[in-house]
């Protein structure tokens, strides 16, 4: 591990959010054309969960049983807690989505994928979490006090439309 690194030593996961170009009918357009606008590294991610809706379908005349089929996904927001990243990129991308920027550019054209890389101790990528067409929902920054010893980013919440494990 080398010096830099092991200031980040209580930053474990490291996330990486990228802009890729998207379709016409608001897909991915895969790793082709993704442009990295941030990284960072924090210290907890919690909510990579999804969950599905079973769908029940009876049938005529069978009255003790019920077919489950797959409904409709849904996924948590997962909320990245204090972290390194360049903090002007983020808050651009928040102002950009809230309606906060003074761009005229569609938000929706800036929804970005984020991987979550989960490292070994020694750095080696155990498996990468991706999340589709993410966007931030809410920008927390620590409290301002002149003896503290805060991050640059308190907590990041992003929904998004796809949770997909990668494997390295």
């Amino acid at each position: 591990m080398n010096p830099r690194d092991a200031l980040l030593v209580p930053f474990r996961f490291r996330v990486q959010f990228t802009r890729d170009s998207i379709g016409a009918n608001g897909s991915s357009g895969g790793g082709s054309g993704e442009e990295s606008i941030a990284d960072g590294a924090f210290s907890d991610v919690t909510g990579l969960e999804a969950s599905m809706e079973p769908r029940t379908i009876r049938e005529g005349g069978a009255n003790y049983l019920v077919h489950q089929r797959a409904g409709q996904s849904t996924f948590a927001t997962v909320v990245l807690r204090r972290g390194l990243a360049r903090v002007s990129d983020l808050w651009s991308w928040w102002a950009l989505m809230s309606g906060a920027s003074a761009s005229g550019s569609s938000a929706l054209a800036h929804r970005l994928t984020v991987r979550i890389r989960v490292a070994d101790l020694d750095d080696t990528a155990a498996f990468v979490w991706r999340l589709d067409r993410a966007m931030p929902v809410k920008f927390k920054s620590p409290d301002l006090a002149a003896r503290a010893a805060e991050v640059g980013i308190e907590e990041l919440h992003l929904a998004h439309e796809g949770l997909y494990l990668e494997r390295p």
